[in-house]
């Protein structure tokens, strides 16, 4: 396992990866520099081209809040420092209507230098007001993907797609939001949405965030997958773990373009040591 630490410039020359000024291979850096790098540049990465990335903060038993909604603090602080990181590094954030009504995200980068990602909102039915936190006028673009015929407020972008059902189907929101030209998007939650994109087979990373605490009951991270028989049958990622502060973070990797997102661009430089 790696320990990661995003130093003031290995946070530069990430956000230089992501404008396509830098690469993240070239340079000496300390171990935990390179880790750091090793895990968000495949995030950072525009060369590749469209990447979607869900993220999931959970506690020892797969719990991400207490059974009352409690999710404050399941994450340590560089658990959430890491999240803030990722909503810099992408186009887009991503959250279904009932994260949105219930936690009140603001969907911004607080936690470290960088843009505030473009904000959407997963709304079938259209019940999210316009007056909810994730829809402040900030500069930032605000999109809510709905199914039905709703006027909103000046600013605010709407992506109408069919929902029977009440439902949307996420290969069409993705491909609407890239249409909109979201290249890289973050699905930030709730367990359900995370969900749908993953069965979908639309994700090309999954982080799974794991805090050292058991809370014993509340939702999951991961919600109404479909079951398997055998566990031959069973998703089986190609994984890399990161020490983040108090948290473990599995970086799990689906298809040929994750994979290749992990490769260095130009021949490895050695590590900075004590003795360097």
């Amino acid at each position: 396992m790696h320990a990661v630490d995003v130093t003031p410039r290995v946070w530069d020359r990430l956000l230089s990866v992501r404008t396509g000024q830098a690469c993240a291979c070239c340079g000496r850096f300390s171990a935990g520099e390179r880790a750091a790098l090793d895990l968000y540049a495949p995030v950072a990465r525009r060369d590749l081209g469209p990447v979607t990335i869900a993220q999931i903060g959970q506690s020892l038993d797969g719990r991400v809040a207490t059974a009352a909604g409690d999710a404050r603090d399941v994450s340590g602080p560089e658990g959430l420092a890491h999240l803030h990181r990722l909503r810099a590094l992408v186009d887009g954030v991503v959250i279904g209507v009932k994260t949105a009504l219930h936690d009140q995200p603001r969907l911004t980068v607080r936690l470290c230098s960088g843009h505030n990602p473009a904000r959407i909102v997963i709304d079938p039915r259209g019940r999210l007001p316009d007056d909810a936190l994730v829809l402040m006028a900030d500069g930032a673009r605000r999109i809510i993907v709905t199914g039905v015929n709703r006027p909103r407020a000046p600013g605010i972008e709407v992506l109408r797609l069919p929902a029977p059902d009440g439902r949307l189907d996420p290969v069409q929101v993705l491909e609407g939001l890239r249409n909109m030209g979201l290249g890289s998007l973050l699905i930030e939650g709730g367990g359900i949405t995370i969900t749908g994109f993953l069965e979908a087979g639309l994700l090309d990373r999954l982080q799974v965030s794991i805090a050292p605490l058991i809370i014993g009951s509340g939702p999951q991270g991961l919600t109404s997958l479909s079951p398997v028989d055998k566990l031959k049958d069973a998703l089986r990622p190609d994984t890399r773990v990161f020490g983040m502060g108090s948290d473990i973070v599995f970086d799990c990797a689906f298809g040929d373009q994750a994979a290749r997102a992990i490769l260095p661009l130009h021949a490895p430089q050695p590590l900075v040591t004590a003795a360097s």
